[in-house]
């Protein structure tokens, strides 16, 4: 058994260390060798109940030994608390029987510690306390204030090395978790970024496309169309220019076929809106939360960056609505605005603390949503409470240029 790894409720879970291993070696010897000396000091005294003493110790070890030794003490808080019982049960017999049983209270201290929430633990150990107090009146020794003061001392130490010990664990278990959430949350940006650039590069390409080559196999085509009218019937010229035509008419679909696969996979068979609105009917068919999507203003098309960053942002949302939130119902609302557009995800679920939200597991969603939403010049607000609800909002500036002039999302795009 790991005694320094027991079923502990406040600390939870713990992986072995060198540390533990020590600590729990030292703890199986000095219960040892304590009762040894027991055992010794009885036979070397012959005393009348050597033979009862030698019994009783060999019963603690045992005891002590099968709990060490069974799956279940580790395991069951439950398993713990009847072993520990048992435990007590045989050294109080030796305690009846000699006076130096009352030394292996401490070790007990630092078990009963280890083994039970701190609600039971300190009053285990107080009653150990008061039995090896009571065993040492009991065998006629002398009273004095060191008769007291020792097991009570030795208690003390234990609560205080014991919870001293939680609370450092505590505070590096807190620090290694934050240590690996920061490192997954840089590594989450840097693949935002990624993402990022990628797609801007992917639109400037298919801009790039779209104005030059598209638009000039497009214009030849209309001018081999225009010579085609004007010659006349029956040239031999007239087979090749068809030719020509077809062969420019060809490349243009082909060119056409090239800019629309540039387009994310998401937002190929269709607009924004229709993106979300499909994410919406797929969140979670037949159960909670029910999803509606609305759409305000006078939907147009946005550049690819926008649509993307959006479509994401929505996802992450209400992937989280769908695992955290236990949320009835949801609402997407996507809001076309003269100078911006924006993205509304709102919950009726259980809501957080935004300042103390936990990260790792779901919790690396917000800093990439803020990220994206932050390289395109928006911003990200997440407005909850516990008990309320949450409603996260991402606003994105048109591009300066069509607003300036006029000229709706569709045309700046192209």
């Amino acid at each position: 058994m790991n005694i320094s790894e027991g079923p502990k409720p406040l600390v939870g879970p713990r992986r072995p260390t060198p540390v533990a291993l020590v600590l729990r070696l030292c703890l199986h010897a000095l219960l040892a060798g304590l009762l040894a000396l027991a055992a010794v000091r009885a036979l070397a005294d012959g005393a009348p109940r050597a033979g009862a003493v030698v019994a009783a110790v060999l019963v603690v070890g045992g005891v002590y030994v099968a709990g060490t030794l069974s799956p279940a003490v580790a395991r069951s808080q439950r398993a713990a608390a009847v072993w520990l019982g048992a435990l007590g049960l045989s050294w109080a017999a030796l305690l009846v029987l000699s006076p130096d049983g009352l030394w292996t209270a401490f070790p007990l201290y630092f078990l009963q510690l280890h083994l039970l929430p701190v609600r039971w633990a300190l009053p285990a150990v107080a009653l150990t306390a008061a039995a090896a107090i009571a065993s040492f009146v009991s065998h006629g020794s002398p009273l004095s204030p060191g008769s007291f003061i020792g097991p009570l001392l030795g208690a003390a130490m234990a609560v205080a090395t014991v919870l001293g010990y939680e609370a450092l664990y505590r505070e590096s278990e807190r620090r290694r978790q934050l240590i690996d959430e920061l490192v997954a949350t840089r590594a989450e940006l840097a693949a935002a970024e990624r993402t990022a650039g990628t797609l801007a590069e992917r639109e400037r390409l298919a801009r790039e496309i779209h104005d030059t080559l598209a638009q000039g196999l497009s214009s030849i085509q209309l001018l081999l169309r225009a010579a085609q009218r004007a010659l006349p019937a029956g040239s031999p010229a007239a087979p090749h220019i068809e030719q020509a035509r077809a062969a420019a008419q060809d490349n243009l679909a082909e060119a056409r076929r090239f800019v629309r696969a540039l387009s994310p996979p998401d937002l190929e068979h269709g607009s924004l809106a229709g993106a979300l609105e499909r994410l919406s009917g797929s969140a979670s068919p037949g159960s909670a939360p029910h999803v509606q999507f609305t759409v305000s203003g006078t939907p147009a098309e946005l550049p690819t960056p926008y649509e993307v960053a959006l479509l994401r942002t929505a996802q992450s949302a209400l992937a989280n609505t769908v695992r955290h939130a236990d949320a009835g119902r949801a609402e997407i609302t996507l809001s076309f605005m003269d100078t911006s557009v924006s993205l509304d995800v709102v919950d009726d679920g259980r809501g957080f603390d935004p300042a103390s939200a936990p990260r790792g597991d779901g919790g690396f969603g917000l800093p990439a949503m803020r990220a994206r939403a932050r390289s395109l010049g928006g911003t990200l607000s997440v407005e909850s409470a516990p008990g309320q609800g949450t409603a996260v909002a991402v606003t994105l500036p048109l591009p300066t240029e069509a607003v300036s002039a006029g000229e709706s999302p569709t045309e700046a795009r192209r």
